[in-house]
C-alpha cells in the first residue's frame, strides 16, 4: 500500500529584497502548511497585519524572497520502489532543489534542481527515488510573486486589470494583491501539505467519478480512474475495485511493459433506487461513501492493495434552464428537474492567511449562510478553488456551489506558459471537485467579458490576447473532458447564445447580470428600473461591528471613536473602495441625514447597507420565475474592514446578515409597485402551500387606522414556489399625509411595510419603544414595543459583550406590536442593553420629527 509522510517542520529565510536588518539572512522555525506571514507571526517577529495601519508597515515582504528548508531524510528506496515528493501547493513562484552535501558525506549528487513552479492553484509531484537514503536539504526558492508578474507584463505587454499591480500575469489568487475588500499582502509559502509518498508497482493518480441519475431513478456512476505505473518491474494485470451504496464494479487492464506510463480506465456502475441530494429547503442530503481501491492481479491472485482512495458522492441531476422567452434569455438552476430560485451570496477566501482557515471556521460560516436563508455560494473568480473542506461541508448541508474559474476583473495573456497553466490547474481541479453534489455550476470567470466590452480595454489591447481564448474554447473544452455532468457559463455576467457583439454581456434580460450603477453612481430605489433574469452580483457597503472596529481598528481599543476617525489613516486603510467614505454618505443622503458623530454614523451605514439589500432582494423574488435568483456581494471577509460582506472579519453578524434573513424567507410579504399601482407581492419559496387571510391597513405613524381591507373575502391560497400579487387599491392606497402614514399588509405571521415618504422626510417619534430585559439561560430575553411606528429596530449588544450574539435585528414595528429578541451572553449591563447606542432604530438618526 503507498505509504504518505508529511513534511512539516521548515526553516524560513528571507534572501534578499527589502528586508530589515534584523530578519535578513535569520532562520525562522516555519510550519507548513503555511507562508512567510504566519511564519514570522508565530515567532513575533511581525506585528499582526490586519491592525492598525501595520498593513502598510510590511509591505516590504511582498518584493522579498524567501527560502523554505527542511531535512530529507528517508531509507533508500527498494529495488522495485518509487519515491515521491508532492507539493500539493506552492504559493506561487519558486525553484524546489534537493542539496545533498558531498563533501560532508562522501556521498550524493550535490544540488538538484527538481523544478520551477508558477502556479499556486496546482500540485507538483517529483520522483526523488535516487536522491533518498542519504540526508538531504530540501529547498525551496520562493521569488516574488510580483516581481515576476512585472517581468511576465514586460515581457507580454501590460493587459488592462481593475487595480494597478499586475495580478493577471502570474497564477497566483488575484485578491492577495489587494482589492477593494482586501489588504494587499501577498503571501508566499507551501501553503498546503508536503509529502513523501513511496509506492510499488502502480498508484492512483486521479480518480473521477461523475454522477448522474437515469429517468427510472437509478444512480450511476462512470468512475474515472487513472494509474500510473512505475516503470521499476512488469507490472502484472491491474485491477481497480469501486463499490458504491452496497454495489460493486471491477474494471482490469493489461499489465505494464515495465515503462512508466499512464494508463485510463472506465467503468459504469448503476444502483437502484437511490435517494436524491437535494438543495437545503428543498430536501434531504443523503451521501454515499465512494471507495477505489487498485491491486495488481486478478481473482484469487490479486496482491494486498497497491493504493486506494475514498469519498462521498450523491445522486441529483442538474441543469441550467438557458432558453430564450418573451422576455429575453432565462438563466434557472434546474435540480432533479425542478425548478430552483437561488438565495446566494458570493464567497471570498475565508482570511487572507489562507493557511488558517479550518474545517470547523467554514461550518461555522456556511451555517451563517444558511441561517441566513440562503441555499448558494458562488466562489469567486479572485480568489481559490476552495478546499474539499469547504465542499464536504456544503455537501452535507445541502449549499450550492457555484465555482468561478479563476479569472477576475482582467484581460489575461493566453500566450505560453499561460495557456498550458490555466488548463493544467482546471484539470486538476475539475477531477478534485467532481465528487461533490453542491457543485452544480462551472464559471468561466468574473466580469471579465463585460470588462472587454466596456471598460475601455480594447485601444490599450489592440491585437494582445485578453482570454476570450479560454471563455470561449479551452475551459469548455476542458470541462467536457473531464466533468460533462454539469452545466458551465461563459462568465459572469454574460448573455447566454449570443456573442458579446450581438448582445450586451451585462443586458439584464439575458442570463447573468451584475448590479454596480447602485452602489457606485445612483440611489438603491434603482435596483426597480430592471427585472434581471438572474443578478449573480450586486451590493452595497457597510462597516464591520463595533467590537471588530474596537479590536482591530480603534486606537488603543478605544471605546469610542475620536474626532475626525471617519477620514483617519487608520479608518481609511481599512476602507479600501475608492471614495468608499463618499459613497456611503452619498448612498444613504436620499433616506436619512448623514450623522456628524461617528457612532451614530457607523449605526446609519450599517443601517442603509441593510435597506438597499433587502429592497432589491424583495424586488427580485416579487419577479419569480422570471427573475430566478439573487446572489449578493458578499456573505464573508477576508479581514476587519468596511466592505459588502454581511458577516465581518472577525465572524460577526452585521445588520445586513438580518435583512438576508428576512428577505430570503420562505415565506415573505412585499408590497410594490406594478406599473403606477402598489400590490402585495407574497412569495412562497416552499412545497407546502400558503394559505391564509391578507389584511391591509392604512394608519398613522402612531397607529390610528385610516382604511382597512381583508383584501379578498376568502382565505387565498399561494401555491408551493410561487408568487401571488395581490392589487392594493381604493382607500387603502389614498394617501392623504405620506408623513404621517403607513401601509401594513399581513399574511399568518409575515408582514409587509409600505411608506409614501423616505425616512427622513417622516414624522417619526424619535423615541418609539419600550423595552424590558428578562434574564434567561444563556442570556437575556428582551420583549421591545412599539409605541409609534418604530422602523430598524436593533440591539448592537456587541458593544456591551463582544462575544454577544442577537436572533434579530433591523425588524420594523407598527405602533403597538411587539418583537421578541434573544441575547446570548456571558453576561452584561440589562439597562445599557436596552439604551443608546446599544439599542437603536432607524428613528433615532430622522431629525424631523411629529409635532
Amino acid at each position: 500500500m503507498k505509504i504518505s509522510r508529511d513534511l512539516t517542520d521548515w526553516t524560513l529565510t528571507a534572501t534578499g529584497g527589502p528586508v530589515p536588518a534584523d530578519l535578513a539572512g535569520v532562520p525562522v522555525p516555519a510550519t507548513v502548511p503555511g507562508t512567510s506571514h504566519t511564519a514570522l507571526l508565530e515567532q513575533e517577529l511581525i506585528p499582526d497585519p490586519y491592525l492598525g495601519t501595520n498593513e502598510t508597515s510590511l509591505a516590504w515582504m511582498k518584493r522579498t524572497t524567501w527560502r523554505y528548508t527542511t531535512v530529507l531524510d528517508e531509507p533508500p528506496a527498494a529495488p522495485d520502489e518509487r519515491v515521491d515528493l508532492l507539493f500539493e501547493g506552492i504559493d506561487t513562484v519558486s525553484t524546489v532543489v534537493v542539496d545533498t552535501d558531498v563533501e560532508r558525506t562522501g556521498v550524493g549528487q550535490g544540488r538538484i534542481n527538481l523544478g520551477r513552479t508558477a502556479n499556486m492553484h496546482r500540485s507538483y509531484r517529483y520522483d526523488v527515488r535516487e536522491l533518498v537514503g542519504t540526508p538531504a536539504n530540501l529547498v525551496v526558492d520562493l521569488d516574488s510573486a510580483l516581481e515576476t508578474a512585472e517581468a511576465e507584463a514586460q515581457r507580454l505587454g501590460t493587459r488592462p486589470m481593475a487595480y494597478d499591480q499586475p495580478f493577471n500575469m502570474v497564477r497566483k489568487m488575484a485578491c492577495s494583491f489587494g482589492w477593494d475588500w482586501g489588504p494587499d499582502l501577498q503571501t508566499a509559502g507551501l501553503w498546503k501539505p508536503v509529502r513523501v509518498q513511496r509506492w510499488r508497482v502502480a498508484r492512483l493518480a486521479q480518480v473521477t467519478p461523475l454522477v448522474t441519475v437515469a429517468d427510472d431513478g437509478t444512480g450511476l456512476v462512470d468512475v474515472r480512474v487513472e494509474v500510473e505505473t512505475s516503470g521499476l518491474s512488469d507490472a502484472g494485470p491491474l485491477t481497480v475495485d469501486v463499490s458504491v451504496g452496497g454495489r460493486g464494479l471491477t474494471i482490469a487492464s493489461q499489465g505494464g511493459d515495465g515503462s512508466a506510463r499512464t494508463l485510463q480506465l472506465t467503468g459504469r456502475l448503476e444502483v437502484p433506487g437511490v435517494d436524491l441530494w437535494w438543495p437545503a429547503g428543498h430536501g434531504e442530503q443523503p451521501l454515499y461513501p465512494i471507495e477505489v481501491t487498485l491491486y495488481e492481479g486478478n481473482g484469487e491472485d490479486r496482491s494486498e492493495p497497491l493504493d486506494a482512495w475514498s469519498g462521498r458522492v450523491a445522486f441529483r441531476t442538474v441543469e441550467v434552464d438557458r432558453t430564450p422567452d418573451e422576455h429575453g434569455t432565462r438563466f434557472t438552476f434546474v435540480i432533479n428537474g425542478k425548478p430552483v430560485f437561488v438565495r446566494g451570496a458570493n464567497w471570498i477566501p475565508d482570511d487572507h492567511l489562507l493557511t488558517r482557515i479550518t474545517r470547523e471556521r467554514l461550518e461555522q460560516r456556511v451555517d451563517q449562510a444558511l441561517g441566513a436563508n440562503l441555499n448558494l455560494l458562488r466562489v469567486w473568480g479572485g480568489g481559490i478553488y476552495e478546499s474539499d473542506d469547504f465542499y464536504d461541508v456544503c455537501d452535507e448541508k445541502g449549499v450550492m456551489v457555484w465555482q468561478d474559474i479563476l479569472l477576475a476583473c482582467a484581460a489575461y495573456p493566453e500566450e505560453p506558459p499561460h495557456r498550458a497553466e490555466f488548463e493544467a490547474e482546471l484539470r486538476e481541479n475539475a477531477a478534485r471537485l467532481a465528487p461533490h453534489p453542491s457543485l452544480v455550476l462551472w464559471n468561466g470567470g468574473n466580469e471579465n467579458i463585460w470588462g472587454h466590452e466596456d471598460w475601455d480595454w480594447k485601444e490599450p489591447l489592440g491585437d494582445l490576447t485578453w482570454g476570450a481564448g479560454y471563455y470561449y474554447e479551452l475551459f469548455p473544452k476542458v470541462l467536457a473532458e473531464v466533468d460533462p455532468t454539469r452545466p458551465y457559463s461563459d462568465g459572469s455576467p454574460y448573455s447566454p447564445g449570443f456573442t458579446p457583439e450581438e448582445m450586451h454581456p451585462n443586458d439584464p434580460d439575458h442570463g447573468t447580470h451584475h448590479q454596480w450603477d447602485v452602489w457606485n453612481r445612483v440611489d438603491y430605489t434603482h435596483y426597480r428600473d430592471d427585472v434581471p433574469r438572474f443578478p449573480s452580483e450586486f451590493g452595497f457597503q457597510g462597516p464591520a461591528t463595533w467590537a471588530t472596529m474596537r479590536r482591530a481598528i480603534l486606537p488603543d481599543g478605544a471605546a469610542e471613536a475620536p474626532p475626525g476617525f471617519k477620514e483617519s489613516e487608520v479608518f481609511l486603510l481599512h476602507q479600501k473602495a475608492e471614495y468608499g467614505n463618499l459613497k456611503l454618505d452619498g448612498g444613504m443622503a436620499a433616506h436619512l441625514d448623514v450623522p456628524g458623530d461617528f457612532t451614530d454614523w457607523h449605526w446609519a451605514t450599517q443601517l442603509n447597507q441593510a435597506r438597499a439589500i433587502q429592497y432589491a432582494l424583495e424586488h427580485y423574488r416579487s419577479w419569480w420565475p422570471r427573475t430566478a435568483g439573487a446572489i449578493v456581494w458578499q456573505l464573508n471577509d477576508c479581514w476587519p474592514v468596511t466592505s459588502w460582506a454581511a458577516v465581518d472579519g472577525d465572524a460577526r453578524r452585521k445588520p445586513l446578515w438580518y435583512a438576508l434573513k428576512h428577505a430570503f424567507a420562505d415565506r415573505l410579504v412585499t408590497v410594490q409597485p406594478r406599473g403606477a399601482d402598489l400590490v402585495a407581492a407574497l412569495v412562497n419559496d416552499s412545497d407546502e402551500p400558503w394559505t391564509g387571510q391578507v389584511r391591509a391597513a392604512r394608519t398613522t405613524l402612531g397607529g390610528e387606522v385610516l382604511a382597512t381591507s381583508g383584501v379578498a373575502a376568502e382565505a387565498l391560497t399561494v401555491g408551493p414556489r410561487s408568487v401571488t400579487l395581490v392589487p392594493l387599491d381604493g382607500d387603502l392606497v389614498a394617501v392623504g399625509d405620506p408623513a404621517n402614514e403607513v401601509l401594513v399588509v399581513t399574511l399568518g405571521e409575515a408582514r409587509g411595510l409600505h411608506r409614501w415618504a423616505e425616512s427622513k422626510d417622516l414624522a417619526l417619534d424619535p423615541a418609539p419603544v419600550r423595552a424590558t430585559v428578562t434574564a434567561e439561560d444563556g442570556g437575556y430575553r428582551v420583549d421591545v414595543t412599539a409605541t409609534s411606528l418604530a422602523l430598524g429596530v436593533t440591539l448592537l449588544a456587541d458593544r456591551l459583550d463582544p462575544d454577544a450574539q442577537v436572533d434579530d435585528q433591523v425588524v420594523d414595528l407598527p405602533a403597538g406590536t411587539t418583537a421578541v429578541f434573544h441575547v446570548t451572553s456571558r453576561g452584561l449591563d440589562q439597562d445599557a442593553l436596552v439604551t443608546r447606542p446599544v439599542l437603536r432604530t432607524e428613528n433615532d438618526l430622522v431629525t424631523r420629527t411629529a409635532s
